[in-house]
Formats: structure tokens, sequence, C-alpha cells
């Protein structure tokens, strides 16, 4: 009787088990299910305005300016996207932004990486008021001293040049305090480390600390690239013909004629577009496992 009792008892306890594992399985799924519905929504509201850009660049000028609007082209007009070569040098303006970006952001961590390693761990006479001259550049506008760059590019005769557009971009403020930042969080005895074994303070930079800030060079190469890319004002100002543009200026171009053609300037946005999309999709985990490890919102 006694080990009949107890199966019985054993029975109750693991039908009881069952049924409160179930209930919280359920649960589970009905707040997945929730998280999952407000995700999706959110996902829709965001990837909406691209979306539409891309179906007013297949219709026409009519139908994008209809009072009604109209959801769906009656017939696609994929000749919008041809009347871009045609309405501007795009592989020429294409080939200014590539150049621009990757000189930028090569420049960026070549120069931000050393400086911000030079004032988080080297020791010299005035590096204090230097960094906070430094870090002052973050409190200003870039508007304040554009007509200053430009007269300096202006009188070395850089007007419409490559080095013209791409001189006040190799080097930030921002850079170099993202990458102080990252240096101070570095352990100290690291150093201790190399220097213990010989190094000296380039080798120390180049074989021990570097390496350890790769999450921080990825976000500073991340925001160089887009800030370069999508640069409107100083390209504007010191670039008047249209081959030396890059394509940011060459877009507004299109926008600023008499009348615009709104598919044309959609079908020639998504275009410019593509190579920084193709970019971060190929390097989607990168970019997301650099933001999260630096700390940057």
């Amino acid at each position: 009787m006694t080990s009949a009792s107890n199966r019985i008892g054993a029975t109750r306890v693991a039908a009881v088990g069952a049924v409160r594992r179930s209930e919280v399985a359920r649960a589970r799924r009905g707040s997945h299910v929730g998280a999952h519905l407000v995700l999706g929504v959110g996902g829709l509201l965001m990837a909406f305005p691209f979306v539409w850009q891309i179906i007013m660049s297949l219709s026409t000028n009519v139908e994008v300016q209809s009072v009604v609007p109209t959801f769906w082209p009656a017939q696609l007009q994929w000749q919008n996207y041809a009347e871009v070569l045609t309405r501007l040098p795009f592989l020429s303006q294409l080939g200014t932004s590539i150049l621009i970006t990757v000189i930028r952001t090569a420049a960026q961590i070549v120069l931000c990486t050393m400086a911000g390693y030079a004032f988080a761990r080297m020791r010299f006479a005035g590096r204090s008021p230097l960094l906070a001259v430094v870090l002052s550049i973050l409190l200003v506008p870039a508007q304040v001293y554009l007509i200053s760059q430009y007269q300096i590019i202006q009188s070395l005769g850089l007007l419409n040049t490559l080095l013209g557009l791409v001189a006040p971009g190799l080097f930030s403020a921002f850079g170099t305090f993202l990458m102080r930042t990252a240096f101070l969080n570095l352990p100290a005895e690291l150093e201790e480390a190399a220097r213990m074994d010989g190094a000296n303070p380039f080798q120390t930079f180049w074989r021990i600390m570097l390496p350890l800030a790769k999450p921080s060079i990825s976000v500073l190469a991340i925001t160089t690239v887009l800030w370069s890319w999508n640069e409107l004002l100083w390209p504007l100002v010191v670039s008047t013909y249209s081959n030396a543009m890059p394509l940011s200026a060459g877009l507004a171009t299109i926008a600023g004629d008499v009348t615009v053609n709104y598919p044309v300037l959609m079908a020639a946005s998504l275009m410019a577009m593509a190579p920084v999309l193709i970019l971060f999709i190929a390097l989607q985990r990168r970019v997301i496992d650099g933001l999260a490890s630096s700390g940057l919102k």
C-alpha cells in the first residue's frame, strides 16, 4: 500500500509539474507573440519610407504629385534609372565619393588612433590644454569655420580638386575623443608588461594596444564612412563643376532645378544609397558588435 500510494503521489506531482510547465510555456509564447508583433509594426514603420522611395522612383512625376496618393504606379517606369545617367555624370561622381570616403576613413583611423593613444597613455608638456583645445572643436558648429576653411583652400588653389574636398575631414575631434576613451579603458598592466619585454612606445601601441581597440576603430570607421558619404555643405561650397562633385552634391543639383522630377531624384538617391547599403548588409554583424562593445549610442 505504501509503495502504491507513493507512486500515485509521484504521478500527481508529475502531472501538476507538467501542467505548470505548459502554463509557463504558453505565457512565454504569448509574451513572445506580443514582442514580435510590436517589433514587426516598428520594423514596418521604419521600412515604409524606403519602400515608398522605391515606389516613387518607378512612378511618373504626375503620379507622384497627384493629390490622391498613388500607392502603386500604373506602369513601372524603369527608364527613370537610365535618365539619372543622362542627367548626372553618375559614374564620375560615384568614383569621387568613393575616393573621398576611403581617404578620409583611412586618414582618420591613422591620425585619430595615434592622437587618442597619445592623449590617453603618454605624458608630455601641455597635454591637458591641447586636449581641451581639441575637444572644444566639438562645441563649435562646422558652419562657423566654413568661410575660413574655404579661404584656405582657395589660397592653396585647391578648389574643384579632390584634395580640396578631402582636406577638412582628414582628422576629427570626435575620433580622437573616441579613441582616447577606448585606450583609457584598456588595462595599464599590458603596457607595463610590454615595456618589461623591451618594447618601445610605438611597438606597444602598434602590437599591443591597437589590436585590442578594434571595436572602437570599427565604430570610428563606420561613422566616418557615413558622415563622408552623406556630406553636402562642404562639397557644394568647394566644387562648382559637376565632374568634380561627389554624389551628395550632384543630387542637390537635380533637386535645384525649376521643376523637380521627383521620380528621377528618388532613383538617383537609391543609386547613391546602394553602395553604403550593400556595405552595411555585408558587415552588419561587425557593425552591430562594434557599436555594442564601444558603448556608443
